[in-house]
C-alpha cells in the first residue's frame, strides 16, 4: 500500500513528477497532441507552478515543478487542462491519462541533478533521438529553483 501524499507547504519544495497516457497509448508520437501538450504545460508556468525542465515522451512525461499553491492542483492543471483541450482539439472523447501520477519531492543539490540528468538522457535512453539536442519535446533549466 502506497503511503499518504505528504501535506507541506507548497512553495518551498520541487518535484519530480511523471505521469502515463491512459494503457501507455502513445499519443505524444503525434507532433500535434506532443505540441498541445507542451502548450498547456506553458500556459500554467507561472500560474500555477514554476516549471524547471519537462521531457514529453510517447506515452508519458516527466516534469520538474514546483508548485505555486500544491501540487494536486498544479498536476490538475497540467493533467486536466491538456484533456479539456485535446479533447476539443481532436474531437477526443475516451480518456487520455491513467489515473494519478508519480512524484518524488526534490531533497538536495545531488537529487535534484540526479532528476535532471534523467529528464535529459530520457529520450536518448528510448531510443527516440541519437542526441539529446534533437529531441523536440524536452526543455532544460526554464525557470530558476
Amino acid at each position: 500500500m502506497r503511503p499518504a501524499r505528504e501535506r507541506l507547504p507548497s512553495t518551498k519544495h520541487t518535484y519530480f513528477v511523471t505521469s502515463q497516457t491512459i494503457q501507455r497509448k502513445p499519443f505524444f508520437r503525434h507532433e500535434r497532441w506532443a505540441r498541445l501538450f507542451e502548450e498547456t504545460l506553458l500556459h500554467y508556468r507561472e500560474k500555477s507552478y514554476l516549471l524547471h525542465a519537462y521531457v514529453i515522451m510517447p506515452d508519458h512525461f516527466h516534469v520538474l515543478i514546483s508548485p505555486l499553491e500544491n501540487l494536486e492542483r498544479a498536476m490538475q492543471n497540467i493533467k486536466g487542462g491538456y484533456s479539456f483541450r485535446a479533447k476539443r482539439a481532436f474531437d477526443w472523447k475516451q480518456d487520455i491519462w491513467q489515473p494519478g501520477f508519480s512524484d518524488h519531492r526534490i531533497r538536495d543539490l545531488e537529487d535534484l541533478s540526479r532528476h535532471l540528468v534523467y529528464i535529459e538522457n530520457n529520450p536518448t535512453r528510448a531510443r527516440l533521438c541519437k542526441r539529446t539536442e534533437e529531441y523536440p519535446y524536452l526543455a532544460m533549466r526554464l525557470d530558476p529553483i
